[in-house]
């Protein structure tokens, strides 16, 4: 029997959770993997502390050197969130020779290739299946099931507490401040729901995907984000009348040497396999150029499925010891030849809703606006005639993003467009 000792940094939520999994399949892991897994040590902030989980206190610590130093333990589980001190923990135990796995996505969208290249000189591994998408093995799969491919597109719902909040407000017709109090008194968002709303996490994970499908370090400036604090019932019940779901969506599309990566709310056809994804759930959809389309669909968050992927990671760097899988990226220092565009004009159709003047020749004005920056015009919905102020909808067909705030910056100088209330990408 190979017994392994594991070291956990933090024993929050998820570190609760891959602790639960430890003790209560330890059994099955053994039979299955041939591996004993020992939680030999934890660092936590107040030992004293009251926890969820059953654990004696002889493996509880505050001294991070009673992990790092201990020549048994040759794994760390990180779970403290956040760069610092996270980031000078994991660099520590790679240093000290131990393999380090993590649900962190900030910590690895921003300094995973300096950590991977310090856990490559030091013989030992880093790995991450935790920081996108909780349970759902996105990670293992671009990294070791679709090498045969170019993967060419991502599109996913990555982050659970958008995606509960939008199907809340689609399905309810409730606005966005009130599913947001609700969100919180249920867990699925943060007192400070920032990260989630605003559409960094979800920027950090696509970060991470795209960097690994397209074996180009994609950083977080190169990342258009955009959150969901600006729709509402109006936008998306016109949405639903034009046929379309509306989902925060992390898009990346490789073409050539060109990359482009966004996060944003996003209208997609109501028959797209994304729009079926609800409350918390998560999706990711690739497109290989060999294997066509993939939608990987499951719990994103939660301590035990997110604990999953962590203990997953745990039952893989045992297996691989001295031949931990690294990932290649064209753009670092020893492969910076090739040549690699970072595109921020990126294209799509566009959902435009104005509140306008009623009177004639509103229209036709408009759209001058747009031909004159070869934006064309799609379909168009105009509301409530006969009215001071009425909504007026556009969808546009193809047009590129920096044409499209060209034409948006003239309409909102033209004296009979009272208000610009939203424009959202279309994606199909």
């Amino acid at each position: 029997m190979e017994e392994v000792k594991i070291g956990f940094l933090g024993f929050g939520n998820v570190g609760t959770g891959a602790y639960k999994i430890i003790r209560n399949n330890g059994n099955d892991i053994f039979l299955s993997e041939g591996i004993r897994l020992k939680v030999a040590k934890i660092l936590v902030r107040d030992v004293s502390k009251k926890r969820d989980a059953e654990v004696e206190d002889s493996i509880l610590t505050d001294k991070f050197e009673e992990i790092a130093n201990d020549p048994e333990i040759s794994i760390v589980a990180e779970f403290m969130g956040g760069v610092e001190p996270a980031r000078d923990y994991v660099m520590s135990c790679l240093m000290n020779k131990k393999t380090v796995v993590t649900a962190n996505k900030e910590l690895i969208a921003k300094h995973g290739m300096e950590l991977q290249t310090v856990a490559k000189e030091n013989g030992v591994g880093l790995y991450y299946e935790a920081s996108v998408a909780g349970g759902i093995p996105v990670i293992k799969i671009l990294a070791e099931s679709l090498q045969a491919n170019k993967v060419g597109e991502i599109m996913g719902i990555i982050n659970g507490t958008t995606n509960y909040i939008l199907t809340k407000m689609s399905e309810e017709g409730r606005d966005f401040t009130d599913v947001l109090k609700e969100a919180q008194k249920l867990g699925f968002a943060e007192p400070d729901p920032t990260a989630d709303i605003e559409g960094y996490d979800a920027m950090y994970k696509i970060s991470i995907l795209s960097s690994m499908a397209f074996h180009k370090k994609v950083d977080v400036d190169k990342i258009y984000r955009e959150g969901i604090t600006k729709i509402t019932i109006e936008d998306i019940e016109y949405g639903r009348e034009l046929g379309f779901a509306i989902r925060l969506l992390a898009i990346a599309k490789k073409r050539s040497n060109t990359i482009e990566v966004r996060v944003h709310p996003t209208f997609i056809p109501i028959d797209h396999p994304l729009a079926a994804v609800r409350h918390s759930f998560n999706a990711v959809f690739l497109k290989g150029d060999a294997v066509g389309n993939i939608m990987l669909y499951g719990r994103g968050a939660g301590d035990l499925p997110t604990g999953s992927a962590i203990v997953s990671d745990i039952i893989t760097a045992c297996h691989q010891k001295d031949k931990h899988r690294y990932i290649n990226f064209y753009n670092d220092e020893e492969n910076s030849a090739e040549k690699i565009k970072f595109n921020d004009d990126w294209e799509s159709e566009f959902f435009v809703r104005l509140t306008v003047k009623d009177k004639p020749g509103v229209l036709a004005k408009i759209a001058g606006y747009f031909g004159k920056y070869g934006v064309s015009i799609a379909s168009v919905i105009q509301k409530d005639r006969g009215k001071d102020a009425v909504p007026l909808i556009f969808v546009t067909h193809q047009a590129k993003e920096l044409s499209m705030k060209k034409a948006i910056s003239d309409i909102t100088k033209e004296e009979d467009v009272l208000m610009v209330e939203n424009i959202i990408p279309v994606e199909r």
